[in-house]
């Protein structure tokens, strides 16, 4: 989905797929024919905007064979779905039983996340549309947080120096500009934005950047505008926005609450849970963790890392931060220049919900993404921007 901003730039609007995720080439063509064409019709709309993940094979595979990397552009063009964004961060496995610490490896120190993040971008590039010149990837934050240390973070910045000068050669070659966002997640070496200025200061170069999670930012207790502004001051480049919903509990020493919490306590992915003290924030790497006996403070509101549907908020007790990714998408696009041109719904726990929640059918599951796209899509224009045909 295209909004026109007051500007006149173009703002991209998608949802990621890797809420279905595929580690080959034919299971992301059954997802273009399975999902995404129809989201994009319940939309009723002639052309839809997906971020696509592609897992290591699949990648390896397009950028390997010419005529698969066309094949798959003709069949994005066939099902009115476009590509302006890639999803970069799970290498391999998510739709795993458990997932949880595996989706931060390979890191930034590991040779093969640069080599597979230079497939995504040589794919991204013969994937635009005709008429946009300009491609994102988010990525992980550089690692989880153990296990790193000086000689394991030099070597992630070499790689993502490498990584940048390998897509100033891809523009030159293509004429597509593309850019890396760091994706700022709990429990990781870069947590929060301000955990990203210094090292993207230290790169310093325009093509690697910010990829800001809304979802990762309240469960952080980021405020937008703070977070937002910092880093537009320290001039790092806003590549792309996830628009995304954590969980929040305001009151999680009721045992109601705790009740309500533990159904979200699934063994897939990872919730890490964060509050905060007179002492600053405090956290746990799970949901089950905060929840078994006193591993976290239970005086002031708790959030979970857990992906939420936008539209459905969750039943009372509980709720989500939703206000948070409102104010956030605010500051991005609401102003006189967006900040960032590339929007992504990332709602990807949709079958990690408590069993009475989540979709039963393809089909329930392609109206509850349809309706946090228009969700979105309200957001946007409420703020003034147009959406185009």
């Amino acid at each position: 989905m295209r909004f026109r901003h007051p500007d006149g730039s173009t703002v991209h609007l998608a949802y990621c797929t890797n809420v279905h995720p595929a580690e080959t080439l034919d299971g992301v063509l059954a997802q273009l024919r399975d999902h995404c064409e129809p989201v994009r019709r319940r939309l009723g709309r002639d052309r839809l905007g997906i971020g696509l993940w592609l897992a290591k094979d699949a990648a390896h595979a397009l950028v390997t064979d010419p005529s698969a990397l066309r094949g798959l552009r003709t069949e994005l063009e066939r099902r009115g779905l476009e590509v302006v964004t890639l999803n970069g961060f799970p290498y391999e496995g998510f739709g795993a039983e458990e997932v949880k610490y595996r989706v931060y490896q390979p890191d930034w120190a590991d040779p093969r996340r640069l080599a597979h993040t230079t497939d995504l971008a040589r794919v991204l590039a013969q994937l635009l549309p005709d008429d946009v010149t300009e491609g994102s990837i988010s990525t992980l934050p550089l690692a989880w947080r153990t296990a790193y240390d000086q000689e394991r973070a030099t070597a992630a910045h070499t790689a993502l120096t490498t990584l940048a000068e390998r897509l100033d050669a891809l523009h030159e070659l293509t004429g597509r500009s593309l850019r890396i966002g760091l994706e700022p997640e709990p429990g990781c070496i870069v947590e929060t934005t301000r955990d990203a200025l210094a090292p993207l200061t230290a790169i310093g170069h325009d093509r690697i950047g910010i990829c800001v999670d809304t979802c990762h930012l309240a469960t952080s207790f980021e405020d937008p505008h703070t977070a937002l502004d910092a880093l537009t001051q320290a001039r790092v480049p806003l590549v792309k926005s996830q628009l995304s919903a954590a969980l929040h509990a305001e009151h999680p020493h009721l045992p109601e609450v705790r009740a309500a919490l533990a159904a979200f306590d699934e063994p897939r992915f990872l919730h890490q849970t964060r509050t905060r003290t007179a002492a600053g924030l405090r956290g746990t790497d799970d949901l089950g963790e905060a929840l078994a006996g006193d591993a976290l403070p239970d005086a002031s509101p708790w959030r979970a890392h857990f992906h939420v549907p936008l539209h459905a908020a969750p039943a009372a007790p509980l709720t989500s931060t939703l206000p948070v990714l409102r104010a956030a998408l605010t500051r991005l696009v609401g102003g006189p220049h967006p900040l960032t041109r590339h929007l992504e719904v990332e709602t990807y726990t949709w079958q990690a919900l408590p069993p009475e929640l989540r979709p039963r059918a393809r089909a329930q599951l392609a109206d509850g993404i349809a309706a946090e796209l228009t969700l979105a899509r309200d957001l946007l224009t409420d703020l003034g921007l147009k959406e185009l045909p």
